[in-house]
């Protein structure tokens, strides 16, 4: 059996269009499942073979975007509920055997994956040894299709190698599956799907309809075309299983192929009566392989050239992969589903398929590539502005507070326990205390109209969203008389290492320093919103919001006024963190060759991280990244600080070794500010970034969904910050700092109406041209130069 040894690895992109493994690897088959994932933004299919079970080394999963469950799971005597993005029927499994003999579950003898990025098509080539010693050649082509999104497709062709006679092919639909794809959640209800009915017609059609617990009917039909033709029969169908198999006789070296087209519907489907009846049809329908991979290679050549990126370092597969899974998870299908950005994609069941705040790093690329997309992240956000209407005031606050973690209905779906697996502990978690996420939303609300000066949806959605998170802000802060300051109290910044003082009684810190100052900028551009309203509809949302006359000069008030601390010269990550002891690094260096989870460490001890000067995260640093030096000194003087030019290199000197980069986003956050003060480690930090989930960084977590946030943060390090690309007071702003290791950066941006802006940087020059269908210049600052850009023209600009 191809079991490769542990030092021969074969190079996973041996080009930048291809992702290829060669061998098989069972402690990397879950890894190598999600990277494989083939999906559309309706649905996505981890890349797992389709002749295995969920067996702890391959896990069959199948997800539907927003098509959650809630239930409810017993943990250490209390009752916890919780709501999964459910694990769908399992469209894949197909088979063989001698007949009577037993049905090949695998491994391989040998296998080779190979994923093209380009036309999003999976193949898969094995080398398949039954119980007899029968070899037969495997070749497996997958798609979720883009152009056809009810639509996924398996190509499997068995070619006998040393034998002839009977062969017996099986294809099933399996509804028995469950939620088991993340070992720590193991002990919790797993099941979601109830049967409802299935079936296999004469024709070899068979068919599945299965419901979730809170009603959603899940409806599958495949059809199957095989060459040579052989009669269908049933499989075994049983309740939750439609299995069909065809008998036929196979000769050495003649190819046998059955094409698998699976329709899948649910009745929360736009324009969809009854599934079972939409899915049938959908199949029936459905043309061949060929011509549906015509279709869907087509509509990947359309998405790829409206996110080109042209870069000169050899990274471009890794970059292309972080595209490929960006456009999968949430893509033109996905617009009218009322769904947000799941954390994880949609390639597994780590953190539930919860909506978090990764989705400020991916709404960066929708925004200048994909701008459609990028309002329909922000109308998920809207559409639950009363769910967070009714948490603020559950915290006897006015305005919205948005929850840490959004499903279905937008309620707080955090946990409030969670498990370290290295103690065995279940131990509180307090991670619903980052309300900063409601300033994460109002930040992409503005940046979305900055990129594309959308007045109607600011009109629509985005002031209200941006002046109920105002108002959320503007009542949490109180007043403190002795430092003549406002202060937000109780809250959790984005370093989640710390959610209490050691000397405290409760959870929650103060006047954590991002959560401050980006209130402090959401309660500014709050007023900013209302004063762009038209006049009628700036009264009818004042009508509609109660909106007091006073209030945004209360805003002001608190927004020029919040606390920000420091220490030692830098911005303290919370209040009182000067208070806390320094780690012994060189001690825990030495015992642990991996620090990314020290919380888990920590606790395991019997310490806890709240007591250190320690972070998964340096939150303080997220204010370079999300502002320029610029800004962020602007931002700080407004708050009575006298920010020096030289505070971020301190800052950042500060917290970077005491930063143990517990998150892929804390590597994006980190090389976007090192490029203002140490570009080969920014470079550095860059490639960590970009290549995180593929060399699987995190230690295993990647199997359980890729980490889609760190993977737009890395394609956003490109567009964004080595050209110093800024959206703000209707200009495009460039000071380019491309790293000594990237020669030059050229892209295709869309920017207010434009569809081709073409950017294109090196060392000595930077040129914005403009396509030649539109008739506004568009206004282009770079280092002190201002230049009108019309219609068909190009600048260049000296560096």
């Amino acid at each position: 059996m191809d079991h490769d040894p542990p030092g021969r690895r074969d190079p996973p992109m041996p080009d930048p269009w291809t992702l290829r493994w060669s061998g098989y690897r069972p402690a990397e088959e879950g890894l190598r499942e999600a990277l494989c994932t083939v999906g559309n933004g309706y649905l996505a299919t981890r890349g797992a073979a389709p002749e295995a079970a969920a067996d702890g080394v391959h896990y069959p999963g199948t997800y539907l975007a927003g098509c959650y469950d809630r239930t409810e799971s017993p943990v250490g005597g209390r009752t916890f509920t919780h709501e999964d993005l459910v694990n769908c029927p399992n469209w894949l499994p197909v088979t063989f055997r001698r007949p009577g003999g037993v049905w090949f579950t695998g491994p391989p003898e040998q296998q080779e994956l190979e994923l093209d990025l380009r036309r999003g098509v999976l193949t898969r080539r094995a080398l398949c040894t039954d119980a007899e010693g029968r070899r037969t050649r495997l070749l497996q082509r997958r798609i979720a299709s883009q152009a056809r999104p009810h639509l996924a497709v398996l190509e499997t062709v068995l070619t006998p190698e040393d034998w002839s006679g009977p062969l017996e092919v099986r294809s099933a639909l399996d509804g028995t599956v469950t939620n088991s794809g993340v070992p720590r959640y193991a002990g919790l209800t797993d099941r979601h799907l109830t049967p409802l009915g299935q079936g296999t017609e004469p024709d070899g059609t068979l068919w599945l309809q299965t419901s979730t617990g809170a009603g959603r009917r899940i409806a599958l039909a495949a059809r199957h075309r095989l060459h040579p033709s052989a009669p269908a029969s049933d499989g075994g169908t049983r309740p939750g299983l439609a299995v069909g198999s065809f008998l036929l006789d196979a000769a050495t070296g003649t190819p046998v192929t059955l094409d698998k087209t699976v329709a899948v519907h649910t009745s929360h489907d736009p324009a969809t009566g009854d599934p079972l009846d939409a899915a049938r049809q959908s199949a029936v329908e459905a043309p061949g392989f060929d011509t549906l991979l015509d279709e869907h290679a087509l509509r990947w050549q359309q998405l790829w050239r409206r996110c080109r990126i042209d870069a000169d370092f050899p990274g471009l597969g890794p970059l292309h992969l972080s595209l490929f899974h960006l456009l999968q998870a949430y893509s033109e299908h996905s617009a009218d589903l009322d769904v947000g950005i799941p954390a994880r994609g949609l390639h597994g069941e780590a953190y539930r398929g919860h909506v978090f705040w990764d989705e400020l790093f991916v709404q960066r690329v929708l925004d200048l590539h994909f701008p459609e997309l990028a309002r329909a992240a922000l109308r998920y956000r809207h559409r639950r502005l009363d769910a967070a209407r009714r948490a603020a005031r559950a915290e006897g606050r006015r305005g919205a507070s948005y929850p840490w973690q959004s499903a279905g209905d937008g309620r707080e779906e955090s946990a409030r326990v969670h498990l370290n697996p290295l103690s065995g502990r279940w131990l509180p978690d307090h991670s619903h205390l980052q309300r900063h996420v409601g300033s994460a939303v109002a930040y992409n609300v503005w940046q979305y109209y900055q990129a594309t000066g959308d007045r109607d949806f600011l009109a629509e959605a985005g002031a209200e969203t941006l002046v109920e998170t105002a108002r959320y802000w503007a009542s949490s802060a109180e007043y403190a008389p002795a430092r003549q300051h406002w202060s937000i109290r109780g809250v959790l910044g984005p370093d989640e290492y710390h959610d209490a003082y050691p000397w405290g009684d409760g959870p929650g810190l103060d006047d954590n320093a991002y959560t401050n100052v980006l209130a402090s900028w959401v309660l500014a551009r709050a007023a900013d919103a209302l004063d762009l309203l038209p006049g009628r509809r700036r009264a009818e949302l004042a009508e509609n919001l109660a909106l007091e006359t006073d209030e945004p000069d209360r805003w002001q008030e608190v927004g020029r006024h919040l606390h920000v601390p420091f220490h030692d010269g830098v911005v303290s990550q919370f209040d009182g963190y000067e208070r806390l002891a320094e780690l012994d690094w060189d001690a825990y260096r030495r015992r642990y060759p991996d620090l990314r989870r020290l919380d888990r460490i920590l606790e395991a001890e019997g310490d806890s991280a709240n007591r250190y000067r320690i972070s998964k995260q340096a939150d303080v640093l997220m204010l370079w990244y999300l502002f320029s030096a610029r800004e962020v000194r602007d931002l700080l003087r407004r708050l009575g600080h006298p920010a020096s030019h030289e505070l971020m290199r301190r800052t950042t000197s500060y917290y970077l070794p005491r930063t143990v980069h517990g998150s892929t986003l804390s590597s994006v956050v980190h090389a976007w500010v090192l490029t203002r003060c140490d570009r080969r480690a920014s470079w550095r930090h860059f490639r960590d970034a970009l290549t995180a989930d593929l060399r699987d960084s995190q230690g295993g977590t990647t199997r359980e969904g890729v980490h889609l946030g760190a993977m737009a943060g890395a394609v956003d390090l490109l567009q964004r910050c080595y050209t110093g690309l800024e959206l703000r007071e209707d200009a495009l702003w460039l000071d380019p700092r491309l790293p000594s290791a990237l020669g030059s950066l050229a892209m295709d941006l869309r920017y207010r109406g434009h569809w081709g802006v073409r950017i294109t940087v090196d060392r000595k020059n930077a040129t914005v041209a403009l396509d030649p269908d539109r008739q506004e210049p568009v206004t282009v600052r770079l280092r002190g130069t201002v230049a009108r850009v019309g219609p068909g023209e190009s600048r260049t600009f000296a560096l």
